[in-house]
This record gives structure tokens, sequence and C-alpha cells, in this order.
């Protein structure tokens, strides 16, 4: 039997997709460059949004479970694993941004001003290179498996591509767009079966 969060798979990609989405909007809405960075950082919306933003990274992680809890072959396994690892580390790079940060702001500024140095730089970077390549394996895997059509495959791709600037808005859009045509389509796919089952079951 499928288990509750795999049955409403297409929902929950849906609605993580647009909320991730509007998320990043409110991000690059949030973010006045017209103030100086530290007093930006130190703004309740601009720390709500980061804070929020961090939180939306969790619905994608559960949405990369459902579309390839299944066997999709080794492919598949791959790109679980390729998606999984990228998004918890853009994830914990967000989590820095929503939480680490603004307290930093407050009692180092200077740091702040100084920028990153050593494994700062190399674990943020990771971050960037794995949540891009996460998602692009992600879409040419499900396009190769099967598991979804090509174009949601092209966008995927797409999405990781851009995705690679995610930490910053607007460019964390496409992913959560992608992630919510691919909860789409899962749930008017299964209207679709719904409905032929029924019509099946009439006739009998």
């Amino acid at each position: 039997m499928s288990s509750p969060l795999a049955s409403n798979a297409g929902p929950i990609a849906l609605a993580a997709g647009l909320t991730f989405a509007a998320v990043d909007i409110s991000r690059l809405l949030a973010a006045d460059t017209s103030k100086e960075r530290i007093a930006m950082m130190r703004e309740t919306p601009f720390q709500m949004a980061n804070a929020l933003y961090f939180v939306v990274f969790i619905g994608l992680l559960v949405c990369v479970y459902l579309r390839f809890h299944a066997d999709a072959g080794a492919l598949g396994a791959v790109a679980f694993c390729f998606a999984l690892v990228g998004t918890m580390d853009m994830a914990g790079n967000m989590w820095f941004d929503g939480f680490a940060g603004p307290w930093i702001a407050d009692v180092a500024p200077e740091a702040i001003l100084a920028g990153g140095s050593g494994m700062l730089v190399v674990g943020g970077f990771s971050s960037y290179v794995l949540f891009a390549l996460g998602w692009m394996v992600f879409g040419i895997a499900g396009w190769r498996a099967r598991v979804f059509p090509a174009w949601l495959g092209a966008a995927f791709l797409v999405a990781g591509v851009l995705g690679y600037n995610a930490g910053l808005p607007p460019y964390g859009i496409p992913i959560g767009l992608a992630m919510a045509a691919l909860g789409w389509w899962i749930t008017s796919g299964t209207q679709s079966a719904r409905s032929v089952a029924r019509r099946d079951e009439a006739a009998a």
C-alpha cells in the first residue's frame, strides 16, 4: 500500500513548488539594495524571508523522495542521491543566511564586511555546485527512466543551471516552478487514471 506521502505526491509537489517560488519572490522584495548590507540584514522582513527560505527547502527534499522512492533503476538512484545531497547542502547555506547571518551582523558586523575565506568559501561554493548538479541530474534521470515526461526533464535541467545562483533571488524561482509543474502533472495524471478506473468499474 502507498504511504500517505506517496499517495499525495502531486499536491505536495505543487504546493511546495509554488511556496518555494513565492518565498524567493519575497526575498527579492525584502532585499533593499539601497541600504548597506549590515542594515539590510538587521531588518525583520529580510530575516523572516531568509529563514522561511530554509524551511521551504525541506519541501523540496520531501518531493525528491516522493518522486524516486519507487524503483527507477540505477540512474534514478544516482539522481536521488545527487538531488538530496545538493538540496541539503544548499539548505544548510540558507539556514546560515536565515538564522546565523543576522546574529553575526549584530555581534560581529566586521565579519560580514570582511567576507568569507578558507573552509567557509569551500562550503558555500559546494552548495551552489551540488544544488545545480543535483537538479540537473534529477531532470535527466527522471526523463530517461520515464518517471516524468521529457518537457519536465528539460524544465528541471534548465532550473538546475539557473539554480547555481539559487542563494540569491530570483534564481530559485525556476526550481519552484518546475516542481509545481511536476506536482500538476502528477495530480492531473492521477485524476485521469482514477477517471478511467471509474469508467471501467461502471462498464463492468
